[in-house]
């Protein structure tokens, strides 16, 4: 059996449709614009398989989360932002072999040919770039973001701060960029489309689709712009990163409503070219024996609890709650599951359908039994967070944010490497015992918080000192978690538990 991961970048579950089942975004959220967004080919998806509607994304933001999916381990207990280390036993090198190896010896050995298509330049960027070494092949589609591309001393529109790094994404997009395919979502799936044609004979192969859109910055085509604003682009001003705070320190309810518009059109746009390579897979009958697992590794906050943008506090829903989608040629066409499902659980469902071995130590689940069988157990509970910051745990129902004491300490980051490209602040000390202190690292300034998903879906009331008998259950099941899963003992008395 063939499998193919597709992984599109702060996807928001309430802007897929088979989550809004054609509601407008205000019906699942007050916060939201009272529009519809059409994704029919995340739909399509939807109709060939099985839709998870309770997944959280674990490890956050974008490069702990794919460490969860890399190693099958929750990363935020352990370290942050940071590469993969020797004995990360990456999913890469589980599909292909421990070292590499010529295509021949690669088969010969038992392994399968592995190939990684991606534009997300965090994956290459220093202090995080060697998620692409175990795979038997990849490609890099160069210039998104903070990319160091291109140099050519031009003058170039730019609606970002001249100093901001996403300056260098417009560079090289108007020196590139001339028509629609030329985005970096559409030569995504177009040179997944081409791997295919040109590799589906291979058996048991694994693709690994890494799509940095919807990620900011938000700068679709203004014709997709156009169906949530008419305005398109012609605005007074616009920004195509937010900038992770909250947003009426920044920008009118009306400049507000337009970031909305640019962010549903970014997911628009991306489900449009994801449906070129659906077609590719009808075209070349691959439905027949292959597994499709499409997701996101985390949400972002659009308006909701008052900010943009990710990180700032609390894992809450709209960070967290992601979408998740597994199609099987052998199971469970068009049906829903509520089991908890988490980024952890792909590293060993991918290795289930390839026919390999598991390592041991692993915290996700194999999800194959639960298309089988609607009531086999995942998760009891799914956690989430950011290193050094508050843990979320949900039983599907109740949500807690644990937060630390307010010294955040003691906090040790595990592991040799440390993230040269440091994007949350960490300060860290000298290397001792395997280990390393992080000091001057405060958390969020939310106390612990608890929700309940069916009264407050999008938690904006904390209940904590309603329901004590919630937070003791949460709290306890948190601790016994942390034990089972071997977290470091210093994550136990940093959270008062």
């Amino acid at each position: 059996m063939n499998c193919i991961v597709i992984l599109c970048d702060t996807l928001r579950w309430d802007h897929c449709s088979p989550y809004h089942k054609g509601h407008p975004l205000s019906d699942l959220s007050g916060e939201q614009a009272p529009w519809v967004v059409p994704t029919p080919n995340i739909e399509r998806l939807a109709d060939r398989g099985t839709v998870f509607d309770n997944a959280w994304c674990g490890s956050s933001p974008c490069m702990p989360a794919r460490r969860d999916i890399y190693t099958g381990r929750y990363e935020f207990l352990e370290r942050g932002w940071g590469p993969l280390e020797d004995d990360d036993l990456d999913l890469p090198r589980q599909i292909s072999g421990p070292k590499p190896a010529s295509l021949t010896r690669l088969l010969t050995d038992g392994y399968s040919v592995s190939h990684l298509i991606t534009d997300h330049f965090h994956l290459w960027e220093q202090g995080a770039g060697n998620y692409h070494m175990g795979y038997a092949g990849y490609e890099f589609i160069r210039g998104h973001e903070g990319d160091a591309w291109k140099t050519d001393p031009i003058t170039f529109p730019c609606p970002d701060d001249p100093m901001s790094k996403v300056e260098r994404h417009h560079r090289n997009v108007f020196l590139t960029r001339k028509k629609e395919e030329d985005y970096f979502c559409a030569q995504v799936f177009t040179r997944a489309s081409e791997w295919l044609q040109a590799n589906h004979g291979y058996k048991d192969f694994y693709l690994h689709i890494d799509c940095f859109d919807p990620h900011e910055p938000w700068d679709p085509p203004e014709e997709y712009v156009k169906m949530f604003d008419p305005r398109g682009y012609q605005v007074e001003r616009w920004h195509s990163k937010p900038p992770y705070d909250f947003w009426r320190r920044h920008m009118t309810e009306d400049e507000l409503r337009h970031f909305q518009a640019r962010y549903a059109a970014s997911v628009v746009f991306t489900d449009k070219w994801l449906g070129t390579f659906l077609d590719t897979m009808d075209a070349l009958h691959l439905w027949e024996d292959t597994v499709v697992i499409f997701t996101s590794d985390h949400g972002t906050f659009n308006g909701d609890h008052g900010r943009i943008g990710k990180t700032q506090t609390h894992q809450f829903g709209a960070l967290s709650h992601i979408p998740f989608i597994l199609v099987h040629p052998d199971y469970r066409v068009g049906e829903r599951r509520d089991q908890l499902v988490q980024l952890v659980d792909i590293y060993p469902t991918v290795l289930s359908v390839l026919g390999r071995p598991c390592p041991p130590g692993r915290h996700g689940v194999d999800l194959l039994p639960i298309l089988q069988n609607r009531t086999a157990k995942a998760h009891t509970y799914a956690i989430s967070g950011q290193f050094g910051k508050s843990v979320s745990i949900t039983d599907g129902d109740w949500i807690l944010h644990q937060s630390p004491g307010p010294e955040n300490q003691p906090l040790y980051w595990h592991g040799h490497q440390t993230a040269r490209f440091d994007p949350l602040g960490y300060t860290l000390g000298a290397y001792q015992d395997g280990r390393r202190p992080v000091v001057n690292y405060p958390s969020w300034a939310e106390p612990t918080w608890l929700s309940n998903r069916e009264e407050d879906p999008n938690e904006l009331y904390n209940q904590a000192n309603q329901y004590h008998g919630q937070v003791d259950r949460l709290t306890e099941a948190l601790r016994d978690l942390f034990i089972e899963l071997g977290a470091p003992q210093e994550q136990f008395q940093r959270l008062n538990l």
